[in-house]
């Protein structure tokens, strides 16, 4: 198998993202994400080898980069003939290829210490080190993404105190408070349709609409449904028909699957995502589930066995037609396991809100 290391200048800046932090890196195929993140999240990752259901609705962990061989986050983009770690274990990509990934026996054990607190306003986290994850996106043609954001207790038990307080009014202020879920993002293909100008909580760029956080945080327990409407190209009120119901009904067996697994895990993760992403494209869409019946999601099967169905869906996919859909959950910077608590309450409240929001576009509002 052929093996490849990354340039500095090799690495590209990601534009895929329907919401999160600056910083966020690819390589030039786009099969990968490249991460900038702190330990906790990296150790999270680590840790999900021994959570083999939770590891199937995450995008899959590829390793450790190191973005620079002296420390400074700043020469991620810079041109240099080094190799991006110095250290490296060689795993191989989805593409057959492979990148410099760090030993995880290299990993510093270093304590944390915070003794002051600012928000980061999405910018650039202050690191070195990123994980590298499959691109959830790399398989669709024109993707469709949407970033939701779970729970309504945003902060971990770390969190100074002028962090928490800023979260909980954020929470209180927003359907996180109200519905345990926020809409942060969302990116939506328009087919060809000539767009003119910027609206109100959205804009334009590269023939997609793009939604970002403060349309979010604008709508209500009343009005969430809009922006769901807004991302599966809903009339506003209509229930959902055609291809349309076919791809909802899908993210509804996944979120039931995952729903499944977190029922049966012991965790706490604050602020962490849902990300669904589907074909944006109208005739690639329609190629794929053409000759998919259309099913009545409000009585599909119980959570073991939409898990299980879900699992050999995923499977059959692999070398299969086109993608049509994806749900994965993501990030885990203030996530841990907790044996002996019981399931995250907090985490299921957002994910079962989440799917009521979903079962209610099959119906008319």
């Amino acid at each position: 198998m052929e093996h490849q290391s990354f340039r500095r200048s090799q690495l590209i800046a990601f534009d895929g993202a329907a919401a999160g932090h600056e910083g966020v890196l690819s390589d030039p195929s786009g099969i990968v994400v490249i991460k900038p993140c702190k330990e906790a999240e990296i150790e999270f990752y680590q840790s999900t080898s021994s959570h083999p259901h939770f590891a199937i609705y995450i995008p899959t962990f590829m390793g450790i980069l190191s973005l620079s061989a002296n420390a400074d986050s700043s020469s991620a983009s810079d041109a240099g003939p080094s190799s991006l770690a110095r250290t490296a274990t060689m795993i191989p990509t989805a593409a057959g290829s492979a990148i410099p990934l760090e030993s995880p026996h290299t990993i510093a054990q270093a304590p944390v210490v915070e003794s002051a607190w600012a928000p980061s306003n999405g910018a650039k986290i202050s690191t070195d080190r990123a994980i590298v994850l499959e691109n959830v996106a790399a398989g669709f043609k024109k993707p469709n993404i949407l970033d939701v954001k779970l729970g309504k207790r945003l902060w971990d038990d770390k969190a100074p105190p002028a962090k928490r307080a800023r979260l909980e009014q954020a929470s209180e202020e927003t359907t996180c408070g109200s519905l345990g879920l926020r809409i942060e993002g969302m990116r939506i293909w328009q087919n060809g349709e000539k767009v003119d100008g910027d609206g109100d909580g959205f804009s334009f760029k590269d023939g997609y609409k793009v939604y970002g956080k403060q349309y979010g945080r604008s709508l209500s327990a009343e009005t969430i449904r809009h922006g769901f409407e807004e991302f599966f190209l809903l009339e506003r009120g209509a229930a959902a028909k055609g291809l349309a119901r076919k791809v909802i009904n899908r993210f509804l067996e996944d979120l039931d699957g995952l729903l499944y697994v977190l029922e049966r895990e012991e965790s706490r993760i604050y602020s962490a995502s849902l990300l669904f992403v589907y074909e944006g494209d109208k005739e690639t869409l329609k190629s794929v589930l053409a000759a998919e019946p259309e099913k009545d999601a409000l009585k599909r099967a119980g959570n073991n066995e939409t898990y299980e169905e879900t699992h050999e869906r995923d499977d059959d996919d692999e070398g299969g037609p086109p993608a049509v859909q994806a749900l994965k959950l993501i990030d885990f910077a203030h996530a841990e396991w907790t044996p002996g608590q019981g399931p995250d309450e907090n985490l299921l409240h957002g994910l079962k809100s989440t799917i009521k929001v979903l079962e209610g576009l099959l119906k008319s509002s």
